[in-house]
């Protein structure tokens, strides 16, 4: 069965003892507050596409690897239907690479920003070295803090750029799905890369564009 967005975004209900803080892939999806485009636009959505829907469209070659795909073969499907950031979506993307100068158990996999969202794969880790001791100002972060993080760090310097501090930014819940096996998450970040695609089809498209 293909990954399906009607589906997996729904609000994952937590589930009862599991601990969130323990090793493993999550995907989590962060909406804007009202669904607002605010991080740029899909330049080229509804065009023709070079190559089938369900055919991968590689738009970034580290990601590509890490997903375990291959790369689109033609430069003209990367031109097709892009995801362009705008300077606040470019602040967001900082603050996802930056997590992991903050954090020290987690590895950051696919992700993309989107005009009103964005969705990424956190893979939380052991830290810890063989025979070493846990540093005493240190402690491993759950999925729910490593979430808060990032909203507060992107908010509070994307609402500086927009001289409107204190302004909610993202939406309070975030939507999240624990990846258990390998083939669920290549579906997943084939999805994430694909997403520009169809982003006419997608939940989240309400036809606005960023300014």
């Amino acid at each position: 069965m293909k990954y399906n967005p009607e589906i997996h975004h729904r609000r994952s209900i937590r589930l009862k003892n599991y601990d969130y803080s323990k090793r493993g892939l999550y995907f989590i999806t962060i909406c804007t507050k009202d669904q607002l485009s605010l991080f740029g636009n899909v330049v080229g959505a509804g065009s023709k596409p070079a190559l089938p829907n369900d055919m991968p469209i590689q738009n970034d070659k580290l990601s590509s690897k890490r997903a375990g795909l291959e790369p689109a073969p033609t430069e003209f499907a990367l031109a097709t239907v892009k995801m362009e950031i705008n300077d606040w979506g470019r602040i967001v993307q900082n603050t996802w690479f930056d997590l992991v100068n903050h954090i020290d158990n987690i590895k950051l996999h696919e992700f993309i920003v989107m005009p009103n969202h964005l969705h990424g794969i956190i893979e939380i880790i052991d830290n810890m070295r063989a025979g070493s001791d846990p540093a005493p100002t240190r402690k491993t972060k759950s999925l729910s803090e490593i979430v808060r993080q990032l909203k507060t760090f992107s908010a509070r310097r994307v609402n500086k750029e927009r001289n409107m501090p204190g302004v909610p930014l993202w939406q309070r819940n975030y939507y999240e799905h624990i990846i258990r096996d390998e083939e669920s998450y290549h579906k997943i970040a084939d999805y994430i890369i694909n997403n520009p695609m169809r982003w006419k089809e997608d939940k989240y498209y309400n036809g606005h564009f960023a300014q």
